[in-house]
């Protein structure tokens, strides 16, 4: 088992030392379920919430929240993001929507952190927008797809 690096040789907590990491290029994608009702699904894509588009407001939530996550995931490295994106596609057959986060920055350390709080502030979002049609909404399924860059290289989620 590899060492806990958050932690010292005394157990006490602190943001791990990249300084003497090489700046490259690095990639996170995540993803989010919302679970909806065929109820739900049919207001959302009809377009008529009192708030206004949950997808378009879901999208500049996780774009913001991806901006922010050094500042609310403890021991997390503010980092100069170059691009965040995010999908978000409703499937009229499952009632689901599937929220894809991806997030790409040049530095000493990845953005998977990034990309999972981009996808589930947007499925939050999704789901706040929602909760006045039906308040049993389900967000399933938050994961890291996929990342590039760094020592460790490329990884990607199997398939079951």
């Amino acid at each position: 088992m590899s060492k806990l690096t958050h932690l010292d040789e005394a157990g006490h907590a602190h943001m791990v030392d990249v300084s003497g990491k090489s700046d490259t290029d690095r990639m996170a994608c995540a993803t989010a379920t919302v679970q909806l009702t065929k109820a739900a699904m049919a207001v959302l894509l009809e377009g008529n919430l009192k708030k206004g588009d949950a997808l378009a407001v879901a999208r500049i939530a996780g774009i913001m929240a991806a901006k922010k996550t050094s500042e609310l995931i403890p021991l997390c490295h503010p980092l100069p993001i170059t691009k965040v994106s995010l999908d978000l596609e409703p499937d009229r057959a499952t009632h689901q929507v599937l929220i894809t986060a991806t997030v790409k920055t040049r530095g000493q350390t990845g953005v998977e952190m990034e990309a999972l709080t981009a996808a589930s502030t947007a499925a939050l979002t999704v789901y706040d927008m929602m909760k006045a049609i039906d308040k049993g909404l389900t967000i399933t399924s938050i994961q890291l797809e996929k990342k590039q860059g760094g020592k460790s290289g490329t990884w990607r989620r199997s398939a079951l």
